[in-house]
Parts: structure tokens; sequence; C-alpha cells
């Protein structure tokens, strides 16, 4: 990892509070690093982390990256119900979710529409609208 990816991902944890553990340090350098938005599985990002070199185990990707969700740094996007991709990106946008390779990427914000939601509970109020608009190729 260059210097300036382990600045950036220090600054990224700093700036949420979070002590910049050497494990911690690694993860956010992989996410921020180069300064581009993320999508990520916990365990993708474990195998680009080995990949480096060093040693972090899968449990802990997943706390650190369940800590980074709590420290307001990512939001943890939900596939099927069964698979979770983590996003640096933290403004409200829609997603495209590709079954054949099981990627997830951004969609147009721009494109869509959502005219009408439905009414509430009473005492309740609408805390975030997930969108993952699922694609599979064309027979």
């Amino acid at each position: 990892m260059t210097p300036e990816a382990l600045e950036r991902g220090k600054s990224w944890l700093i700036e949420a509070d979070l002590r910049p553990t050497r494990q911690r340090l690694a993860l956010a350098a992989m996410l921020v690093g180069d300064g581009q938005n993320r999508h990520v599985t916990a365990e993708g990002l474990h195998d680009a982390v080995l990949a480096t070199g060093d040693r972090v185990s899968l449990a802990t990707v997943y706390n650190t990256l369940k800590a980074f969700c709590d420290a307001g740094l990512m939001q943890e996007v939900t596939v099927d119900g069964s698979r979770s991709y983590f996003d640096t990106r933290m403004d409200d946008h829609p997603h495209f979710h590709f079954e054949d390779s099981g990627r997830l990427t951004d969609a147009p914000a721009a494109q869509l529409q959502i005219r009408a939601l439905p009414e509430v509970p009473e005492g309740y109020e609408i805390a975030k609208l997930d969108v993952v608009i699922r694609l599979r190729r064309k027979s």
C-alpha cells in the first residue's frame, strides 16, 4: 500500500473518531486509499488484504466493517437477504446487482423516479430506502 493510501485511510478513521489500529488502517486503506468509492463483500476485502501480505482474520474484517458502518463511514447493502455488500458512498443512491457475477455497482440516481411511498404506521418514519436493481443476461 502506498503512503498516500495509508494516510487517506488514517484520516478517514480519525474523522469518525475511530482509533486507527493496524487492522482498521489496512482495511481503510484498501477501501478509500485511492479516493474511489467501493462496493465490497467481507470475503472480497479479506482476500484483497491477504494479497498485500497483511494478516487479518475474516472475523476481524466482518467486525471492522460493522464498526465502519456504525461510525457512519459506510453503509451495508443487503442483496436477496443473504449477501451483504459494504458501500463507501454514503448518499442515498440506487444499485445494480449483476446476478451472473455477483458484482454491485452504483446505478444512475438521476434516472430513478419514485413517485410515492406507502404511508408508514403511526409513530414511525422512513429511515432509509434501498433500491437494488437485479440484472441478468438476456437469454
